[in-house]
């Protein structure tokens, strides 16, 4: 006997699951309503002096020279760690000079120059695409707008910031993992997203302070809140932090 599917019982599924997308929905709606800006942009003035007085050197800890270079050691360091990169760009820079020699290079030989920073191939087509394109359109000079490095190959909005603060000096804040972590357990925002969280952090700090403002978080992230076991006891901030001690909402 042939199998009848039963109409209204799933009329009623299709209803029920309708009913619990809108439930989330507001659900999702709720929990975004509970984010306190102003209490956030009040932590945030209350940590600066505190993160500045705990890591002093706080800086890029890219080794660089040029714009150039430190555009090139960003899009290494995707998936590297930077110390793996500076020992590979130690030589590197040696070798490659300016834009114009990356893209006189053939891209095998690039891709065996950084293979042990990991994704060697797509990092070498990147890294030669962009140089060529600045060599092209911007007269051999990395440009210094947000708007012109995103549209270099494999540069996003993080690696853009990186090159405007530290090789320009134009305040600019990236959006890490240290960061996001951070920026979540301190309550600086309900966004999770490297997009949206870079622009609710420009809300509530100083603009002339985004870029160190960054390096500080990610320092803090490296030596002292971890990802699997933050160091509360220890932490400058902790009297400040939402989720100190609280492995639960770590």
């Amino acid at each position: 006997m042939a199998f009848s599917p039963d109409k209204p019982r799933g009329a009623k599924y299709m209803a029920n699951k309708k009913t619990a997308k809108r439930s989330a929905a507001k659900a999702k709606k709720a929990k975004k309503s509970n984010f306190d800006k102003a209490a956030a942009a009040d932590r945030v003035k209350k940590i600066w002096p505190l993160l500045r007085k705990t890591y002093p050197e706080a800086k890029v800890e890219l080794n660089f020279t040029t714009p150039v270079e430190l555009l090139i050691a960003t899009i290494l360091s995707a998936q590297c760690t930077d110390v793996r990169v500076n020992i590979v760009t130690k030589d590197l820079f040696k070798k490659y000079r300016g834009p114009q020699d990356w893209v006189d290079a053939k891209q095998e030989e690039i891709e065996e120059d950084i293979r042990t920073t990991g994704f060697f191939r797509n990092k070498a087509q990147n890294i030669k695409g962009a140089c060529t394109k600045i060599v092209t359109e911007h007269k051999g000079q990395v440009p210094q707008t947000l708007e012109e490095l995103v549209a270099l190959p494999g540069v996003g909005r993080k690696t853009a910031n990186v090159v405007l603060g530290n090789a320009f000096d134009i305040p600019g804040i990236v959006c890490d993992t240290h960061v996001i972590r951070l920026s979540r357990r301190l309550a600086l925002s309900d966004n999770s997203d490297p997009v949206k969280l870079e622009f609710d952090l420009a809300d509530i700090v100083p603009k002339k302070r985004w870029t160190l403002f960054s390096h500080l978080l990610v320092f803090h992230g490296r030596r002292t809140c971890k990802a699997r076991k933050p160091n509360c006891p220890e932490c400058s901030i902790a009297a400040h932090c939402p989720v100190a001690n609280d492995p639960d909402r770590w």
